[in-house]
């Protein structure tokens, strides 16, 4: 992949998209898991073309998206990783839950990247349907890559 590839011009800032010497953490829920695992294969695959090494990508599954958080929150504490990625899936169904899963998990990632300073892309779809989430997993997994690699570079820019 090119330089200007891995690059994108965004309101006169260039992003920086080169993956080489990250060390990502993916937490995946098994929820949805015909969802979920189709964002990891994608975001895995992104990372790849971003120069993101196997051996420098951690992917570890929890049960659903209220388990991510924690497990996000071990994972920045061990200043091991430059940037983190949440995959899950959250589809409304006749109950409350839906709205506390989705606000519960999403305050969890936010909170952990503000105390730790570690970039989190929260890629955790919240939808009505399945056919909704089918037709939104893919470009989810891409982009949490894409945030993850440029944030993480960000940050060590202003760092």
């Amino acid at each position: 992949m090119q330089d200007a590839d891995r690059n994108r011009q965004s309101q006169g800032v260039v992003a920086r998209l080169d993956g080489e010497h990250l060390r990502i953490g993916i937490v995946q829920a098994r929820f949805n898991a015909q969802v979920t695992e189709r964002m990891a294969q994608v975001c895995l695959d992104e990372l790849h073309a971003l120069g993101v090494e196997d051996k420098d990508i951690k992917h570890i599954t929890v049960p659903g998206a209220l388990e991510i958080p924690l497990v996000l929150q071990v994972m920045a504490e061990s200043e091991q990783y430059e940037a983190l990625i949440a995959l899950g899936c959250v589809i409304r169904g006749e109950t409350y839950h839906f709205e506390l899963v989705a606000n519960e998990s999403g305050t969890g990632i936010s909170r952990i990247t503000l105390a730790q300073g570690v970039p989190i892309a929260n890629a955790i779809l919240t939808v009505e349907s399945l056919e909704q989430a089918a037709a939104r997993a893919e470009d989810k997994g891409r982009d949490a890559a894409r945030v993850a690699v440029e944030m993480a570079n960000l940050l060590e820019d202003l760092g």
